[in-house]
């Protein structure tokens, strides 16, 4: 009787830890060390890839312009955050204070500032992930573009309207995960 509660106690933290596409990525992981090696499922890690830049996202479109870049956390309204406090900041990253300090908006304002082929630069679909044992929302810039912030040619993404996305951002709730 012990066996079977200890089992099914194991099962149950696994399943609270974990998600379907994560153990899915794990065992996939586990094959490809099976049959290529242990350097061939190193190089597969997340964290290993060279896109790997914020948690959460693991491809390669790089973030938008943030005082803090790459690390381009925001709020709701994509105006950036200090990205380990959380607290608002200037765009020249110091902590927002007075009215008198700029403090722009990343996708919408920063963007269209710096990047005269971008058309109608605006924050648009997202997905979410747990980083840090807290949801994280990716949220992509979208835009009427061919090319990304990194140089690469621009992918549809949670874009829609014939927008692509140009560079990225994220958000940190504070909802446990």
């Amino acid at each position: 009787m012990r066996i079977e509660t200890a089992a099914e106690h194991a099962s149950t933290l696994l399943a609270e830890r974990s998600s379907r596409r994560s153990f899915i990525g794990r065992l996939g992981l586990g094959v490809v060390a099976l049959s290529g090696g242990s350097v061939v499922a190193a190089a597969l890690k997340p964290e290993r890839a060279e896109a790997y830049h914020i948690c959460g996202h693991t491809y390669t479109t790089a973030s938008c312009p943030h005082p803090f870049n790459p690390r381009s956390r925001v709020d709701k309204y994509g105006y950036p955050l200090h990205p380990k406090h959380g607290y608002p900041v200037d765009d020249r990253g110091q902590i927002y204070t007075k009215r008198s300090q700029k403090r722009s908006r990343m996708c919408e304002d920063v963007v269209r500032r710096r990047y005269s082929s971008v058309n109608k630069p605006k924050q648009g679909g997202g997905w979410s992930r747990c980083c840090g044992g807290r949801i994280r929302t990716i949220y992509d810039c979208c835009a009427y573009t061919k090319r990304r912030i990194n140089g690469d040619a621009a992918v549809t993404g949670y874009c829609y309207r014939g927008k692509k996305v140009f560079c990225i951002g994220y958000r940190d709730l504070n909802t446990r995960c």
